[in-house]
């Protein structure tokens, strides 16, 4: 019963009021004076605003709270905008002074470093990164139990600058840095170099932590346990980002997470190997039902893209759902209804 509670919650108070605060994003976006920023927050808003939704699902880890939920779109937010800016002007330098701004939105104990576009040609935003970045900080004081998850929120969101190293478009410069990175941030990860970074490029880990930090009887054992379970819940997520991306980072010369396995069916039985795994961590942690729930969902919405539906794709989608479990098998016609009825293919 909590756990439907939780989820009609999310349905009736958490999505609407997403809604209305990304309209309120995209009327700030409008008039950010570059044009190339513009499209850029225009792009990341209606392009991929199911990754807004996603970052609201994860209210139901505890009880109604506004500042969670507007930390959790406001982060995401940044995140998807950043992404398509560092594609933009992808240096190296580039994407880790853009991603700066990731760890200034979560970090209360020290003043936003700003000038985050010190290295790019295109800079006037008319203020709107700083203030996703603001509302995030704001938020954060809202948050019960802050102090706790801070040192753990800082780390993870810093890691997602490997954003800055994945953009790199000379492929032997780019492995080799993300290779040094992960040995440096996992030296003791049971995983490969490109999974260890595939992973620290999601967001599911630092959401997770950020629903944490809502709950004022969260404890350090819990902490412990999402942090362990979301490096492959992340993984999975990053996974099936590249299964939609496959065939245009293939066209466009991207780099894939794929392509770092042996062949095309070793890359889809990871995939599949790493969606059992995720729903498994999920489960086994503390408020397990609804960590099953969010996972279900992000594996179905990445699976409902129409990337999925095509004839390359499709078996590699239906084994990799069946590996899901049932509740992702459920979802996936109804988030291609979704995508079709708001316009999201990505």
């Amino acid at each position: 019963m909590a756990l439907a509670a939780a989820v009609g919650r999310e349905l009736t108070w958490a999505l609407p009021l997403t809604a209305r605060t990304m309209r309120q994003w995209r009327a700030r976006a409008e008039a950010i004076p570059s044009d190339e920023l513009r499209a850029d927050a225009l792009h990341s808003l209606d392009h991929k605003r199911g990754y807004a939704d996603g970052a609201a699902l994860f209210g139901i880890l505890t009880r109604r709270h506004r500042g969670l939920l507007a930390v959790l779109t406001s982060w995401e937010t940044i995140v998807d905008y950043l992404d398509n800016v560092s594609e933009r002007w992808p240096t190296h330098e580039n994407g880790r002074r853009l991603h700066i701004a990731l760890v200034d939105a979560l970090d209360l104990t020290r003043l936003p470093a700003g000038d985050y576009y010190r290295h790019q040609p295109w800079r006037d935003d008319g203020g709107y990164l700083e203030a996703l970045v603001a509302n995030c900080r704001q938020a954060c004081r809202q948050l019960p139990s802050y102090g706790m998850l801070r040192p753990h929120l800082v780390r993870s969101a810093a890691r997602r600058r490997v954003l800055g190293l994945n953009h790199e478009p000379d492929p032997v410069r780019r492995d080799a840095g993300l290779r040094a990175w992960a040995a440096d941030e996992f030296p003791h990860a049971p995983l490969p170099w490109w999974e260890l970074t595939g992973a620290a490029s999601a967001t599911l880990h630092t959401h997770a932590l950020l629903a944490l930090a809502a709950d004022p009887n969260t404890d350090s054992a819990e902490i412990a346990a999402v942090d362990t379970a979301y490096l492959y819940i992340d993984l999975c997520t990053t996974l099936l980002d590249s299964l939609v991306d496959w065939h245009d980072d293939r066209e466009n010369g991207a780099h894939c997470y794929l392509d770092h396995y042996d062949d095309p069916t070793a890359a889809v039985a990871r995939t599949r190997e790493s969606a059992a795994l995720a729903v498994r961590h999920a489960a086994a942690l503390p408020r397990g039902e609804r960590h099953s729930v969010i996972v279900a969902c992000m594996i179905g919405l990445y699976l409902s893209a129409p990337a999925c539906d095509t004839p390359q794709l499709r078996p590699a989608t239906e084994a990799i759902a069946a590996a899901a479990g049932p509740l992702a098998r459920l979802l996936i016609p109804v988030l291609r209804a979704w995508r079709a009825a708001y316009h999201q293919r990505e």
